[in-house]
């Protein structure tokens, strides 16, 4: 607990609420994290409220602030500008800082009389390079579509030393090589085609068809018939090429998409960088802070584009809509002198490339954490559909099980990050609640199981869910929701809702019935949780039931009570355990003489012959 909230409290009081940028700083005045606000009053009082429902960063952050100093600005514009400023000289240790510790790739054009093309990690050959990109994928792929679509080789030959000196590989036979080996091909003439394949990596291809296009018509009216085919299959290769690549709307030059996804408390943010319509680079960056999702967008903005100021594009597509996004809009045009819009699409062809970088940041974060990109999405849309401020991690599931009113019990399992986690989940028989009443024996095994984590008297029941799931629809929602809320503890509560084929339809909350499509990764992991806990529920209960079975035909033996039977049942976990033991080693766990063991024998041979059959 910080000892100076009453004295930054009162601080705060007198605060303007006119927009400018707040700094916060440690015991020994050091700056440790920097903020703008519309309203500084409305914001810095967010900090130090009491009970404030703060995330593990921002906790820790006030825990750490000593006072505050701020500047006023006369626009939320000119507290951006100023917030980018002061965050890039101090580094305070609570904003997401980009750090620029990330290998680079490279695309080498050799020195050579007949240049190679290669893709890199570093620049120690001679060479002609392009570059640094973040992606060594989108660099190998670049250098291969390129080779392709110009037909350079790539072969170990050296030229013009090996003209001649071989026939042509298969590369040439199959139209992927021009056959430089052949000596066919002047000098000029190959120089020019390696400027062609520079302006097609460095343009994009939409800007390289339309040069080739003018060059084929001039060869045309030249006569040149020989130039003007080869420009023709150019141009062919190129629109092949461009068939595998996803092509942004005609409208659209330039873009970078941008979209996020968590997952074990880390977010990773993926952008896509688009130019002359083609993907032209791919960059993730992790962060361990838990921070909101809009938060972190803002600051990652700031960051990226200020050390790219040469190189924004005139549309920044955003997976979600950020609050001060008109502001970051007239600072990104800023940098550049020209228009930068940044778009939230609704609909349409930006939506799969919005869910292309999701997928994207999905799959880097299933990397680092050995989990599938689908169990990470699963989360991620699970998180959304519920409306939840993060991704739920670990969830608890609850369902009901009884015969004919016997035998009621309730089966808890856990999944965490997506996956069953087995040693975690849980068997409650009911004792208060014995009759069939579905709704009072799920608030008995809940209640239960809060009170074990409040009394931490269980290392099983330590942890408090993310999230918890009920088999059941509103009428389970209504229920539980109110015991949650009377231990004070902020855990949601939605409900499993089936259709009349018990198969997973819906998810119920308070408000109402939430749809997800059956095609989304959230909805089969709603099934399959579904599933596991009803399977895992009935399988209680028929033990049990058997157990109790068990125990009735067991009292028909004359001296065998409910109590020595219940010991017999306890010591032998199952029948045939008890199946395999000798009247001696019956006596003595019943604590009864020979004669009544060996009828006890028999009678136990008898259950398990029955239960064979």
């Amino acid at each position: 607990m910080n000892f100076r909230l009453p004295v930054l409290r009162e601080k705060t009081t007198k605060l303007t609420t006119a927009p400018g940028v707040y700094l916060m700083k440690n015991q020994r005045s050091e700056i440790i994290y920097i903020g703008k606000a519309k309203n500084l009053k409305n914001r810095v009082t967010s900090y130090f409220r009491e009970s404030a429902d703060h995330t593990p960063k921002v906790a820790s952050m006030v825990e750490h602030v000593y006072d505050y100093d701020f500047i006023v600005t006369d626009s939320e514009y000119e507290a951006l500008v100023l917030e980018c400023s002061l965050i890039k000289q101090h580094q305070p240790k609570y904003n997401i800082l980009l750090k620029d510790d990330k290998g680079y790739s490279y695309l080498c054009f050799s020195h050579e009389e007949y240049p190679r093309l290669t893709a890199e990690k570093n620049k120690q050959k001679d060479g002609d390079y392009l570059g640094p990109y973040m992606s060594g994928f989108v660099t190998q792929e670049t250098a291969q579509e390129t080779n392709r679509v110009f037909r350079l080789p790539t072969c170990n030959r050296r030229f013009p030393q090996d003209f001649r000196k071989g026939r042509p590989c298969l590369n040439y036979h199959i139209q992927q090589c021009m056959g430089v080996c052949r000596g066919n091909i002047s000098q000029e003439s190959y120089a020019e085609i390696i400027r062609q394949a520079k302006s097609y990596i460095q343009m994009g291809s939409a800007d390289s068809v339309k040069r080739m296009q003018k060059e084929m018509e001039k060869a045309a009216e030249a006569l040149d018939f020989e130039r003007a085919a080869m420009l023709r299959d150019r141009i062919s290769a190129i629109s092949k090429a461009g068939e595998t690549q996803k092509i942004l709307d005609a409208a659209l030059q330039e873009a970078d998409v941008i979209a996020m996804a968590e997952n074990s408390g880390m977010q990773c943010v993926s952008v896509l960088r688009y130019r002359g319509r083609r993907l032209f680079d791919k960059e993730p960056f992790f962060f361990r802070e838990t921070v909101s999702r809009e938060e972190l967008i803002e600051s990652f903005l700031m960051q990226y584009y200020e050390h790219r100021r040469t190189d924004i594009p005139k549309s920044i597509v955003l997976e979600f809509s950020i609050p001060s996004q008109e502001a970051y809009e007239k600072l990104f045009s800023d940098f550049v002198g020209k228009k930068v819009s940044l778009t939230v699409p609704q609909r349409g062809i930006l939506c799969q490339f919005v869910q292309l970088s999701r997928n994207n940041a999905s799959e880097e974060l299933a990397i680092r954490f050995n989990r599938t990109a689908k169990e990470v999405q699963a989360l991620e849309e699970l998180g959304t559909a519920l409306g939840l401020s993060k991704p739920p991690q670990y969830l608890e599931a609850y369902d009901i099980s009884n015969l004919s009113s016997t035998s009621m019990v309730c089966g808890m399992v856990v999944f965490e990050n997506g996956r069953p986690l087995k040693r975690a989940y849980k068997r409650f028989r009911m004792k208060e609640h014995v009759t069939q009443d579905d709704y009072a024996c799920m608030r008995e095994a809940i209640t239960r199981r809060l009170e074990h984590y409040c009394a931490q008297d269980d290392e099983g029941f330590a942890r408090l869910p993310d999230l918890i799931l009920l088999d059941g629809g509103q009428g389970h929602v209504n229920t539980i929701l109110p015991v949650v809320q009377q231990f004070g503890l902020p855990i949601p509560v939605f409900g499993m809702v089936k259709d009349q084929k018990h198969r997973t339809r819906a998810i119920s909350s308070v408000g109402g019935e939430i749809s997800l499509s059956s095609n989304c990764a959230a909805f089969h992991l709603l099934t399959r949780i579904q599933d596991e806990v009803h399977r895992f529920s009935v399988a209680y209960m028929h033990s049990l039931h058997a157990k109790s079975s068990y125990q009735l035909a067991l009292t028909k033996v004359r001296g065998i009570g409910e109590k020595k039977a219940q010991k017999l049942l306890l010591h032998y976990k199952t029948i045939l355990q008890m199946q395999k033991a000798t009247p001696e080693e019956l006596a003595k766990v019943a604590g009864v003489n020979l004669k009544i063991a060996q009828e006890l024998y028999a009678v136990v041979q008898e259950i398990s012959a029955s239960s064979k059959a």
